[in-house]
């Protein structure tokens, strides 16, 4: 892994009132005025430029008017078991009295409203359907609604094709003329702002008044927002970060839904100190393991509970599918690494190199686990991967990783261009993606997506580059600078948590837990001994008792431990400077 140094243009005159280790960090990140920091709700992008934010508020309220049937159709992931419990509980605190939800199982249906989640969608006799994080590539299912005679309203966020469905309303701010500014928005934050126009547009009819119901706070919707939108690991964008910020400090407040409660404390973490990186790393993983490895219904029922009683059990059955899903992670990744020498190919030097692009399949491997097992062997190998499962004799479904630089629907568009027939369906964003092939089909693919990667990175690019916005000064190594960083976020997608370098001396080291290494760290004679801690460290390189001294990546960390809070550096990477 090589640490670079982000540049750092001159801060704007515009930053002057913040410390100059934020001018710093927030220049980095290409903010050049103050008001691109504004966190309060009042700073959210108004509804108004949303594409097609009238016909749904309109056919929204017919469907509350006339007392009409609603189906909610989710995703099975975070994002969509988010999306799905914020349209269903503002519904009804709308007046809706006749609302259910409907999540396709990915082993039985796959993604998206397809003809036959339609053929199960019947069951429920619905006037209205809403797909929420899906529907904008889904023009069968949709034809099919139709045909039924049930009105399909689309709230998306994913890139559509050209066709779009034939839908009542579609709302998706990457449609073709949508004016909405922020293209980054997750699905979550979608049908929040639909709700959000809903709400006014009701208020401007006197549906509340005429209906005798209080209009709904819509900040009580903030927690299932920024969930969702970290989960999904969309770019924080101003209007992005404004939403995990106020979600966030609801949930630090106590005014979170009983489910993110229950989710929160199986984790062993607490609300009040609840970070965004908490709810990437700990909260959102034990919701997905209901999508990946069941159904993500029991994930949407956790987020409506209204009794933390049973959103706590829930929760134990997510955390216990969970655990689960690591055990099947870890059997994957240890038959993903054999494979892997197989695929080394010799250079000219006589050394083996892997292929710039990383395609796997395994008859024995878990499609719902296949997004993660790609995405841990990108941050290993640094190249873009797709890792494949079968899900029938005649499927293979695959999941997408890619690293920054490379558009990884391009390449799959472009690959779909020039062999025809060879994708069966595919979809996604630029740095994740899924697509389905025919088993006979993948030695062909996969040299296809190897031939067109070639066409876009080099090998020089595939070595791991970790950007750190530099050195600390032995003064600013505290817990007044920790907290100050940690305030300043939300940290997350293209909006980096501050990440510094430098040279330490190692005072002590050994193993805590199973392979992680704690270490006593000083900067130089006389200074004050750090606290640091690395995780999931390689056994083979560490405990280094011939390292007296490491250049490391680091974050600054405020760890809580017996009652005393002491400020801890966490290793991203390091290297020891070995005696010689």
């Amino acid at each position: 892994m090589i640490i670079k140094q982000r540049p750092v243009p001159v801060a704007s005159d515009t930053l002057n009132n913040l410390a100059p280790i934020l001018q710093r960090i927030y220049s980095a990140r290409g903010v050049v005025d103050e008001a691109e920091l504004d966190k309060r709700l009042q700073a959210l992008l108004p509804f108004n430029t949303l594409m097609g934010i009238d016909k749904a508020c309109a056919r929204l309220e017919q469907a509350l008017r006339l007392q009409q049937k609603i189906l909610i159709v989710g995703d099975f992931d975070a994002d969509g078991a988010t999306s799905s419990a914020l349209a269903i509980s503002a519904l009804r605190a709308m007046g809706a009295s006749q609302v259910e939800f409907l999540v396709p199982n990915r082993f039985a249906f796959g993604y998206g409203l397809t003809p036959g989640l339609i053929e199960v969608a019947k069951k429920w006799h619905p006037d209205l359907i809403i797909t929420v994080d899906n529907g904008i590539a889904s023009i069968d299912g949709v034809d099919a609604a139709n045909a039924a005679g049930i009105d399909v309203l689309v709230t998306d966020h994913h890139l559509p094709a050209e066709t779009l469905p034939n839908a009542c309303a579609i709302v998706n701010p990457n449609q073709v003329g949508c004016c909405f500014p922020s293209k980054a928005i997750a699905g979550v934050g979608v049908i929040f702002y639909v709700m959000l126009a809903l709400r006014r547009h009701l208020v401007e009819c006197d549906w509340f008044k005429s209906a005798q119901i209080p209009e709904p706070n819509m900040a009580q919707f903030l927690d299932l927002v920024a969930l969702g939108t970290v989960a999904d690991v969309v770019p924080l964008d101003k209007n992005n970060r404004i939403l995990v910020h106020q979600g966030l400090e609801r949930i630090r407040q106590g005014l979170c839904r009983p489910g993110i409660q229950g989710l929160i404390k199986i984790s062993g973490r607490k609300c009040e100190t609840l970070r965004e990186s908490d709810l990437g790393f700990a909260i959102a993983p034990r919701l997905n393991a209901a999508g990946r490895l069941d159904d993500m219904s029991l994930g949407i029922e956790c987020l409506l509970s209204d009794t933390l009683e049973k959103a706590s059990l829930l929760a134990g059955e997510l955390d216990e599918l969970n655990s689960e899903r690591r055990k099947i992670e870890l059997e994957m990744k240890d038959q993903a690494l054999l494979a892997l020498d197989k695929l080394a190919l010799p250079t000219a030097q006589g050394s083996a190199s892997l292929p710039i692009a990383l395609c796997l399949f395994d008859q024995s491997w878990h499609q719902g686990v296949i997004g993660i097992l790609a995405g841990r062997l990108k941050e290993r190998y640094h190249r873009p991967v797709l890792a494949f499962a079968a899900s029938s004799e005649t499927e293979l479904k695959g999941s997408a990783r890619s690293i920054p630089g490379l558009n990884i629907r391009d390449v799959l568009a472009a690959v779909d261009r020039d062999n025809p027939g060879l994708i069966t369906k595919f979809g996604g964003h630029a740095m994740a993606a899924g697509l389905s092939l025919h088993p006979d089909a993948f030695p062909a693919f996969r040299q296809a997506l190897i031939t067109e990667v070639s066409n876009h990175l080099d090998l020089s690019q595939c070595k791991g580059e970790l950007l750190s916005d530099g050195g600390l000064q032995t003064s600013e190594l505290n817990l007044d600078i920790a907290r100050l960083l940690q305030n300043a976020g939300p940290w997350g997608q293209q909006f980096p948590e501050p990440l510094f370098d430098d040279e330490f001396e190692i005072l002590d080291q050994r193993i805590v837990g199973q392979n992680h290494l704690k270490l006593t760290l000083a900067r130089g004679l006389g200074s004050e001994p750090l606290d640091a801690i690395a995780f999931n460290i390689d056994l083979k390189e560490w405990p280094n008792h011939r390292a007296r001294s490491l250049h490391a990546a680091y974050k600054l960390d405020i760890n809580e431990y017996n009652g005393r809070t002491r400020l801890q550096l966490m290793l991203v990477t390091m290297k020891a400077n070995l005696e010689p």
